[in-house]
């Protein structure tokens, strides 16, 4: 049953953003989507201050923005956003990357990858381990947050985006991340059973419209290495992991899945259920008691994280 707060959200919400609208031209989805999440977006935290910025990889530029307080950050949030890899942008969570950066101590920077159709993967893949890998470097167009400790984190897709990185990194040898946190993360080219089948119709996500996104992220062509972290075979050397899914979400038990994998290899990783909520709910922060307790999952995770890294 949907938490009676959600619903609410969830019909306004659907209202703004009406089902099938990624059947649309990708530039009137987009538009919608964007006009969806400023109406859903409250102010920032005060004392919250943002940046943008763009790092150059390669002839291309990828746009940042860094949310941080008025005191020096304790670490540093690398956030991927969500949107099926063919929405978002550097204003559309700015509800969580805000958020955190308030409640945490941390500096939180959004990376606005390439989107598809445009961009066929790897772009967005490659754009986010671009940005994590001059993290590590140390060459991120921003003062002050140099040689920090840091988290990856994200939403949906921005869960792929996040998980693959960590496996990248790993694979190529660079120094390890503090954490990684996924909320209710798409984590296999195919969602994973049962949720797949029980939530296939679940508010605010059906499995139709996962199957969408993912067919206009991989435009016909077969996923690389880091695509769909659970279709890979190697689950050790990861940072520990934080993953939030959401009960009627198809993408449900791709996090109970990702989470067992990692345990299994030695890793630690733990999994907190959103009861009650749908996906998509991080913007009914203001609204629901059991969004709120995401979110400060999520904070004493990015924090302990962060602790334990310096």
């Amino acid at each position: 049953m949907i938490e009676p707060e959600l619903a609410a959200f969830i019909a306004e919400a659907q209202i703004a953003y009406p089902p099938g609208a990624e059947t649309r031209p990708i530039a009137e989805t987009r538009a919608l989507y964007d006009a969806f999440a400023a109406r859903m977006t409250p102010p920032r935290p005060p004392g919250i201050t943002a940046e943008d910025s763009a790092l150059a990889v390669d002839a291309r530029a990828i746009p940042l923005r860094l949310y941080r307080g008025p005191d020096a950050p304790t670490g540093l949030v690398l956030y991927f956003h969500g949107g099926g890899f063919i929405l978002g942008s550097l204003d559309s969570h700015d509800i969580v990357t805000a958020w955190l950066a308030a409640e945490t101590g941390t500096a939180v920077i959004a990376v606005d990858y390439r989107l598809a159709p445009e961009y066929l993967a790897p772009a967005a893949f490659a754009d986010c381990l671009a940005v994590a890998e001059a993290a590590i470097a140390g060459r991120l167009p921003f003062d002050a947050i140099g040689g920090l400790p840091f988290v990856l984190a994200g939403d949906s897709a921005g869960g792929t985006l996040a998980a693959g990185v960590a496996m990248a990194l790993r694979d190529g040898g660079q120094a390890p991340l503090a954490g990684l946190a996924l909320i209710y993360p798409l984590l296999a080219r195919d969602p994973t059973p049962p949720a797949r089948d029980d939530e296939a119709e679940a508010p605010m996500l059906t499995l139709s419209e996962v199957r969408g996104c993912v067919e206009a992220y991989l435009g016909g062509q077969q996923p690389g290495p880091y695509d769909f972290p659970l279709d890979t075979d190697r689950f050790d050397g990861l940072p520990p992991v934080l993953a939030l899914p959401v009960e009627h979400d198809p993408l449900r038990d791709d996090a109970y899945l990702f989470a067992e994998r990692v345990q299994a290899a030695g890793g630690t990783a733990e999994v907190l259920l959103g009861t009650g909520l749908a996906h998509g709910c991080v913007r009914a922060r203001e609204r629901s008691p059991g969004v709120r307790r995401l979110y400060a999952a999520l904070a004493d995770f990015v924090a302990a994280r962060i602790a334990a890294a310096h």
